[in-house]
């Protein structure tokens, strides 16, 4: 088994990639298990963070690293929280503080303008100078509900409502999620870009 070093913290995202690497040739090891911290997320894209965060873990790990950056792009509020997701009512917020203050910029939008969709960016870096590095991406479209209904995922996942499972993220199983999430799309491709290099 190889080592692969996930660039975060979050044991959520921890959970979500376990069940998706479950067969697969790595191990997987949060970052903060190297005793790794987070590094300042400068990029205007998903994308550009995506890359400072793996950079940042595989410099300081000297392992393989993939890192996640990922968010909900609401269009009624041109884009917003997007980048800044896990930020969105301040540096140090909580889920339940981004939520309701997402909730409440939502707030007077019609129900036919709340569309929103999660992004996933994932960044696969061989070492912290690889100028190679696989990218995927995952995008999975809903909507913004007014209320959380369900207790499961993590994030916003009580206010994504997924029209085609009548129910949100939260309330959909693991398994059920795992197909159908922005995350989920990404590793797939990932994973398929990375049998596809050898």
């Amino acid at each position: 088994m190889s080592t692969l070093v996930l660039a975060t913290g979050n044991r959520g995202k921890q959970r979500e990639f376990a069940e998706l690497l479950a067969g697969s040739p790595w191990t997987l090891r949060l970052q903060s298990e190297f005793e790794v911290g987070p590094v300042e997320e400068t990029g205007l894209t998903f994308v550009e963070n995506a890359l400072i965060k793996a950079r940042h873990a595989a410099l300081a790990t000297g392992l393989p690293t993939v890192a996640d950056d990922s968010g909900i792009v609401c269009d009624a509020l041109d884009g917003a929280p997007g980048i800044r997701s896990a930020r969105y009512s301040g540096p140090q917020a909580t889920d339940e503080e981004n939520l309701q203050q997402l909730l409440s910029a939502m707030a007077a939008v019609a129900e036919g303008k709340r569309s929103c969709r999660y992004v996933c960016v994932l960044v696969y870096l061989r070492h912290a100078a690889d100028p190679c590095p696989i990218i995927a991406e995952g995008i999975w479209e809903g909507r913004l509900t007014r209320a959380p209904v369900g207790k499961g995922g993590f994030g916003y996942d009580p206010i994504f409502w997924v029209p085609g499972e009548s129910c949100s993220a939260a309330q959909l199983a693991p398994v059920r999620k795992n197909v159908l999430s922005h995350r989920g799309q990404a590793l797939r491709a990932l994973a398929a870009r990375l049998n596809a290099s050898g």
